[in-house]
């Protein structure tokens, strides 16, 4: 669970303070704390083996009931932006990842 968390923070991180998308939306840490908590809430611990939320409140019936009014602030107005970042993050994370590799193996061939 304390990983989900500081693998959201590194991905944040990654792009600064602000983050503008394509769609020319700025993220930044006032909309990220709401995903930050809803993950912390949601995430299942291993000595418990249950939910944050279901061990708080009655049941997890009732953080359905919550979720689900309509009246609530929505924790991010475009989902999908998230992603794109979540998505980018991992392709800058693959292509560092490669780009080790090659320069690993180009100072092998040369000192072997």
């Amino acid at each position: 669970m304390i990983q989900n968390l500081e693998d959201m923070i590194r991905r944040f991180h990654v792009y600064g303070l602000e983050f503008k998308d394509s769609d020319g939306f700025t993220h930044d840490w006032c909309i990220l704390i709401p995903a930050l908590e809803l993950e912390y809430k949601t995430s299942f611990h291993s000595s418990t083996g249950k939910t944050p939320v279901t061990l708080e409140r009655v049941g997890i019936q009732d953080f359905i009931m919550i979720l689900s009014k309509k009246n609530l602030v929505d924790i991010h107005t475009k989902a999908r932006s998230f992603k794109i970042i979540l998505e980018k993050e991992r392709h800058h994370a693959n292509r560092f990842l490669q780009d080790s590799f090659k320069y690993a193996k180009e100072r092998w061939d040369k000192s072997h």
